[in-house]
């Protein structure tokens, strides 16, 4: 597993980290135990960068994070998010980031955050800028040692590479939403603030094993929140209604180069942006941990593959993509 840094300033990562929004339940329940071995999994294939949320289970995941951090003897670097929950969209104050602040290192089992995510939170929010001055100084005093921001459009991004001290960006990229290649990408590399890349795989779309027949459990964002019923649209399936989007992926099957998945073919093409620090690409199991982590030592993908799939989601995806962009 290779590393690379978060930001200019900040700690190296493993390319492949683990995304841990499944241990919420929001993907279908899981139980202490699964998620361990999900996490021993990742740590044994050299992913040292594990991301969750405060609202995931309403704090479940960042407690099952804990609870195997203490019999865990390879260093794992944390990130957490506030921003949504009782919070959203208007309740923001110092004092709620702090009580959110005190509460994850509780159930995360430290005295103080690695990296502390802003969640989504409304662009005028970001615009307006108090809840950067709070971050600054909770990290003046050692309540978190980096912050940065999860966020859902290019807008967004642009708005929160305006502050200092920003160590990340969290965005949505794959090949099915490219366009944070096209100016925020190029700034934050400018800058020398990390990204971080959310749904890799567009919600398992892009692993190319569901069919217009497959079911999701009731509990799973894919059911519940598949046309935006519940949060931003984008979040689940990159946007693209599910049966629009099978039909993308059996297009796109013919172009995986021979002896690699789907599933490796999107990382590998993420991985392949030099602006990208890590993609944190979530688990169910250990044998999905150990095939995403095989993604880093991957060679790059062609030039001319690369063209092809810009050209894929120019022609036949870009028009398509529902929610904040």
């Amino acid at each position: 597993m290779k590393s690379r840094n978060l930001g200019k300033d900040s700690f190296a990562v493993s390319e492949v980290g683990l995304g841990c929004w499944q241990f919420g339940g929001d993907f279908g329940p899981m139980d202490q135990d699964t998620a361990n071995e999900v996490m021993q999994a990742a740590v044994d294939a050299g992913i040292t960068f594990f991301d969750t949320a405060n609202v995931y289970g309403a704090g479940l995941s960042e407690s099952y994070i804990g609870q195997f951090l203490k019999t865990c003897d390879v260093p794992v670097k944390v990130a957490t998010k506030f921003g949504r929950g009782d919070v959203y969209p208007d309740g923001y104050s110092e004092d709620a980031l702090r009580t959110a602040i005190e509460q994850a290192c509780g159930r995360l089992g430290v005295g103080s955050l690695d990296l502390l995510q802003l969640h989504c939170i409304p662009t005028e929010v970001l615009q307006k800028g108090d809840v950067f001055d709070w971050l600054r100084k909770a990290k003046e005093e050692g309540l978190i040692q980096h912050f940065g921001a999860s966020v859902e459009s290019d807008e967004q991004a642009l708005v929160c590479l305006q502050q200092a001290e920003l160590t990340s960006l969290q965005v949505i990229f794959n090949v099915f939403r490219q366009k944070p290649a096209e100016e925020v990408l190029p700034k934050a590399q400018e800058l020398g603030v990390g990204i971080i890349v959310r749904l890799p795989l567009a919600s398992g779309l892009l692993a190319g094993k569901y069919t217009r027949e497959t079911k999701f459990a009731e509990s799973d964002h894919r059911n519940y929140n598949r046309d935006g019923q519940h949060f931003n649209v984008g979040e689940t399936f990159a946007g693209l209604p599910f049966e629009k989007g099978i039909e993308l992926v059996d297009q796109l099957k013919p172009m995986v180069p021979q002896g690699m998945t789907m599933a490796q073919l999107t990382q590998r093409w993420i991985l392949d942006h030099s602006a990208v620090s890590t993609i944190i690409t979530g688990a169910k199991n250990p044998e999905q941990v150990r095939a995403n982590s095989s993604v880093s030592d991957l060679p790059e993908l062609s030039t001319e593959l690369h063209r092809d799939l810009t050209s894929f989601y120019n022609k036949n995806v870009r028009a398509k993509i529902r929610g904040p962009y």
